[in-house]
C-alpha cells in the first residue's frame, strides 16, 4: 500500500482544505459584505446585523442597557456596536468541517466584557448541524447556562481577538497569519502567490532571518517530525520532564513522554508567544491548557517575571489534573484558513473578505469578495451510443429529444421499463435517486450550498437564469423542504407557480411543513405553508404527528398549529410518545404550550412590512423572542 503523501508544513488536510474553499465561496457572499459594510459606515449597526443574518434582541438597545447596567456600560457597548462588523464575524466564526460548511454546532463566542462583574457581549448559533445559518447577538451575565434544547454549548473567548469582529482592529489579522507586522507573510510572496517547496528553507536560517522565513523554518521542522527542535526554534521553553504514571481502576498507566505529546496537534508555534501576550494584556490570565492526547495535555504558561521579555513555558500534564485552567482559545491553536488556501492556490487575495485582504496585503487592490453564482454549463451525457448535452434552461433540465420521445420514455417508465441516457439523468435530477454526471452533481451541490447558507439573492439569480426548480438532493429534498434556511417570502410563491408539490415527501417520507416544524422554521413560514394548502394529517418516520413534534421541541411559537392538529385529527401519531413526554414533563418549560399574545402574529407581520419598506427584509429570529440562555444564569459555562 502506497503511504499517503505528507502534507506541506502547517498545511490543512485535503478534506479541510476542500471544505474551507467552499466555505469561503458560499458562507459569506459578496452582496452580504457590501450591504453590511454600507450600513456600518452609515452608522446603522442594526441594519448591518440584518444584512449579515445576525439577529438582535429588542433589549440590546443602549438606552435600555443604561437602565440595567449604567451609562458607562451603555456608552462602551454603543461604541463597540458602532464598529461591529457582523460580516467579518461570520467570516471567522468556527465551522464544523468534516465535509460540512456550516457553523460549528452550539457555539457561544464572547466578544467583549464590560467590567469585572459586568455583562458580556456574545454571539450564539443554533444547536443544529444543518440548521439556519443565523447568529444571535446578546448582552448578559458572563456566567450563563451551557445547554439549549439538551445540547451543550461550548464557549470561546474572543475578547483578546477583536480583529475577528471589530472593524477598528481588523489590521491585526496579520497576527493570525504569522508573527509578521510588515513585509511578506509566511509561505507567500508579497502579491499573495504561494511559495514553492524549493523556496522554503531547508536549513536553519539563523536568528537574523526575517520573521516570515523563521516561521517557515519552524513549520519545516514540524513536517520533518523534529517537533522538539521546532519548539526550540520558536523560542519556547519546553519542559521535557515526563508526566508521572497514574493508577486508575487498579491499572497503572505508564508515564507520559512530553516529546511524544508535542507530536500531536498542529500548533502554529511562531504565533504562540504574541497571542499569549495579548491574552495577558486583556486580563485573561497567563496559563492555558491544550488537550493533545486522551491522557495528556500541554500546559502553556507566559512567565511575566520580566514583563519586557516574557517567556513561554510548556509542560506536559495528565488530563483532568486542574480543570480550572482554561483551554487555549481555538483561534490560537488553529491556522488561519485563508493563508492555507492562498498557499495551495485555492483562492486569490481579491476573493477574500475586503477587511482580510486589506490586513494581509495592504498594498493590494481592494478586494471584491467571493464571486456570485455561475451560469449553468451544458453537461455531456451518453445516450443511445452517442453524446448529448443537457443543461438547466427555461426552468427544466433540457434534453435534446422531441416531445414524442420524452412521452415514450415516460410511458415506458410508468409500465416498469428501464430508462437510460438523458431520461435517466432527468429522473435523477428531479428525484435525487440514481446517478448523475459529476458536472451535474457539482451544479446541484452549488445550488444547495447557496440554500444552506441562506443566500436568497443567489438562489433567485439561478432560477432567473433558467435553473430547474424541481431539482432534489441525494436525500430527496427539494427547495420546498429547505425554505426554513432562507427568506421564503419571495421564493415560496415562485416555487408554487412552477408547479412544485407542496406535500411532496423526501426519502425519509417528510413533507416541507414537517421539516419547517422540526428544523426551526419560522412561524411565518409555517403559516404561509398552511395558507398554501400544506396537509397537517402527516406523521414522520417515527410516527410522530406535527402536534407531537411541536411538543418534542417545545415550540411555543407554533402552539396554534399544535392545537389545530389535536382538534382536527385527535389520536394522530404515536401512542407511546405522549406517555413518554408525560414522564418527562417535569423537565418541560412550564407554560411552553400557552397561547401567545393575540396580536403577536399581526405585530410580526407589521414589523416585516416595515423591514421590506426599508429594503432590509429578514426572517423572524429563529431563536424566538426569549434569550436562549435566560435560565440558570448562575450556572458556570
Amino acid at each position: 500500500m502506497t503511504p499517503p503523501m505528507p502534507l506541506p508544513p502547517g498545511a490543512l488536510s485535503p478534506a479541510d482544505a476542500s471544505a474551507w474553499t467552499r466555505i469561503r465561496r458560499f458562507a459569506v457572499p459578496g452582496w452580504m459584505i457590501e450591504r453590511a459594510t454600507e450600513a456600518r459606515l452609515a452608522g446603522d449597526w442594526r441594519a448591518a446585523c440584518a444584512a449579515a443574518a445576525v439577529d438582535v434582541p429588542d433589549d440590546l438597545d443602549p438606552e435600555r442597557v443604561a437602565e440595567r447596567h449604567g451609562p458607562e456600560v451603555a456608552a462602551r457597548l454603543a461604541d463597540d456596536l458602532r464598529h461591529f462588523a457582523p460580516d467579518l464575524l461570520r467570516w471567522h466564526f468556527p465551522r464544523t468541517l468534516g465535509g460540512h460548511t456550516t457553523f460549528a454546532v452550539g457555539r457561544r463566542v464572547v466578544l467583549a466584557g464590560y467590567g469585572t462583574d459586568g455583562p458580556v457581549l456574545s454571539v450564539t448559533n443554533l444547536p443544529m448541524l444543518e440548521g439556519p445559518q443565523r447568529l444571535r447577538l446578546d448582552l448578559g451575565p458572563a456566567r450563563r447556562a451551557d445547554t439549549l434544547h439538551g445540547v451543550t454549548y461550548l464557549q470561546e473567548d474572543w475578547t483578546a481577538a477583536r480583529r475577528f469582529w471589530d472593524a477598528r482592529r481588523s489590521a491585526e489579522l496579520r497576527l493570525s497569519a504569522g508573527p509578521v507586522a510588515t513585509g511578506r507573510l509566511p509561505f507567500l510572496h508579497p502579491d499573495g502567490t504561494p511559495l514553492t517547496s524549493d523556496e522554503l528553507p531547508d536549513t536553519d536560517p539563523g536568528p537574523s532571518a526575517d520573521p516570515a522565513t523563521r516561521a517557515e523554518w519552524i513549520a519545516v521542522l514540524h513536517s520533518r517530525g523534529e517537533h522538539v527542535e521546532a519548539y526550540a526554534a520558536a523560542g519556547l521553553d519546553l519542559d521535557r520532564t515526563p508526566v508521572p504514571p497514574r493508577t486508575r481502576s487498579r491499572y497503572t498507566y505508564p508515564e507520559l513522554d512530553v516529546a511524544g505529546l508535542v507530536t500531536h496537534g498542529a500548533l502554529d508555534l511562531s504565533r504562540l508567544a504574541p497571542e499569549l501576550r495579548l491574552l495577558w494584556n486583556a486580563g485573561r490570565g497567563t496559563s492555558f491548557r491544550l488537550p493533545v492526547h486522551w491522557r495528556g495535555e500541554l500546559w502553556t504558561t507566559l512567565d511575566v517575571t520580566d514583563a519586557d521579555a516574557p517567556v513561554v513555558r510548556i509542560a506536559g500534564r495528565e488530563r483532568g489534573q486542574d480543570d480550572a485552567v482554561p483551554f487555549l482559545p481555538s483561534y490560537i491553536r488553529q491556522h488561519l484558513p485563508d493563508i492555507q488556501l492562498l498557499r495551495e492556490g485555492r483562492i486569490r487575495p481579491e476573493a477574500l473578505h475586503p477587511l482580510v485582504t486589506a490586513a494581509l496585503f495592504p498594498e493590494a487592490a481592494p478586494a471584491t469578495g467571493p464571486a456570485g453564482p455561475r451560469a449553468a454549463e451544458p453537461v455531456r451525457v451518453r445516450c443511445g451510443g452517442v453524446w448529448h448535452e443537457v443543461v438547466s434552461r427555461d426552468g427544466v433540465l433540457d434534453v435534446p429529444h422531441t416531445r414524442e420521445e420524452q412521452q415514450r420514455e415516460q410511458a415506458l417508465r410508468a409500465f416498469g421499463g428501464t430508462i437510460s441516457g438523458c431520461f435517466a439523468t432527468q429522473l435523477a435530477w428531479t428525484t435525487g435517486e440514481g446517478r448523475l454526471p459529476r458536472a451535474l452533481q457539482a451544479q446541484r451541490r452549488e445550488l444547495f450550498e447557496y440554500v444552506q447558507h441562506g443566500d436568497i439573492p443567489a438562489v433567485m439569480a439561478l432560477l432567473d437564469a433558467g435553473w430547474d426548480p424541481h431539482v432534489r438532493d441525494r436525500r430527496g429534498r427539494g427547495l420546498l423542504h429547505l425554505l426554513h434556511l432562507l427568506d421564503h417570502r419571495e421564493l415560496l410563491p415562485r416555487l408554487l407557480a412552477a408547479g412544485l408539490d407542496l406535500n411532496a415527501r423526501d426519502r425519509a417520507g417528510v413533507t416541507p411543513l414537517q421539516v419547517a416544524v422540526a428544523q426551526q422554521g419560522s412561524p411565518a413560514l409555517v403559516r404561509d405553508l398552511l395558507d398554501a394548502g400544506a396537509r397537517i394529517d402527516v406523521v414522520d418516520e417515527m410516527g410522530l404527528s406535527l402536534a407531537q413534534v411541536i411538543r418534542q421541541y417545545q415550540r411555543r411559537d407554533l402552539a396554534f398549529l399544535r392545537r389545530r392538529v389535536l382538534k382536527e385529527y385527535p389520536g394522530l401519531g404515536s401512542d407511546w410518545f405522549e406517555g413518554y413526554m408525560d414522564e418527562r414533563s417535569r423537565d418541560e418549560d412550564p407554560g411552553w404550550d400557552e397561547e401567545p399574545e393575540p396580536d403577536q402574529h399581526q405585530d410580526q407581520d407589521e414589523d416585516q412590512d416595515q423591514d421590506l419598506d426599508r429594503g432590509q427584509a429578514q426572517e423572524p429570529d429563529p431563536f424566538g423572542d426569549a434569550d436562549p440562555f435566560d435560565k440558570d444564569e448562575d450556572a458556570s459555562v
